[in-house]
C-alpha cells in the first residue's frame, strides 16, 4: 500500500474540543497511522482550553485520494470549518471516495454543509440532532453510530467506543487497499 494511504486527517479550527482532537490524533499514532492536522490555512489553533494544534496543510492544499479517512472533532471548530468552502469539499471528496468519516460531538454540523447525512444513521451532541434531522440524518442517542463509511459520536465521554469502531474501520480500509 502507498505511504500517503496510512494519512488521516484531523480537521482543525479554533475552539476545537482539545480531548476529540488530541485522544484520536494519539492514538492514530499508536496504532500506526499517520494523523495530518489540516485546517482552513496553516498555522496556529487554540483549542477551548488553550492547547494548541500546528497546522502545516490547508484545506485547498489537501488530497482526498491520499487520506484513508477523515477525523472532525467537536467544540466550537465544527461551526467555524463549515464556512470555509475548501473543508467542507475537502469533506465531501473524501466522503464520496469511500474514505472512514469520523465525526464526533459538534462534528456533525461540518457533516450536514458537506451533504453527506441524508439516509444515514448518525448521532451526535443533543443540540444538533434537529440540524441532522432536518438535514435527512436518521439519529440514535447512542455513545457510537457506524453507517457504511460513516461514524458518528456524542461526546468526549464516548472517546473510546469512537476511537474503537475509528481504528476498526481503518483496518478494514487497509485491508481493501492492499
Amino acid at each position: 500500500m502507498p505511504e500517503q494511504r496510512r494519512k488521516v486527517a484531523v480537521l482543525v479550527e479554533d475552539d476545537y474540543e482539545d480531548l476529540e482532537l488530541w485522544y484520536p490524533y494519539f492514538r492514530l499514532i499508536e496504532a500506526g497511522y499517520e494523523p495530518v492536522l489540516i485546517g482552513p490555512r496553516e498555522g496556529t489553533y487554540r483549542g477551548k482550553r488553550g492547547y494548541e494544534a500546528k497546522v502545516g496543510l490547508s484545506a485547498d492544499r489537501a488530497d482526498a485520494r491520499d487520506l484513508l479517512g477523515l477525523v472532525i472533532p467537536g467544540g466550537w471548530a465544527p461551526d467555524r470549518l463549515r464556512r470555509h468552502p475548501s473543508v467542507v469539499e475537502l469533506v465531501r471528496s473524501a466522503f464520496d471516495r469511500g474514505a472512514i468519516i469520523a465525526s464526533i460531538c459538534h462534528g456533525g454540523s461540518l457533516l450536514v454543509s458537506a451533504n453527506v447525512v441524508r439516509g444515514r444513521k448518525v448521532t451526535s451532541f443533543h443540540s444538533i440532532e434537529v440540524d441532522l434531522i432536518n438535514a435527512g440524518a436518521r439519529f440514535m442517542d447512542r455513545e457510537v453510530v457506524v453507517d457504511g463509511n460513516l461514524i458518528t459520536s456524542r461526546r468526549p465521554d464516548d472517546l473510546p467506543a469512537f476511537m474503537r469502531e475509528l481504528l476498526r474501520a481503518l483496518k478494514g480500509q487497509r485491508t481493501k487497499s492492499d
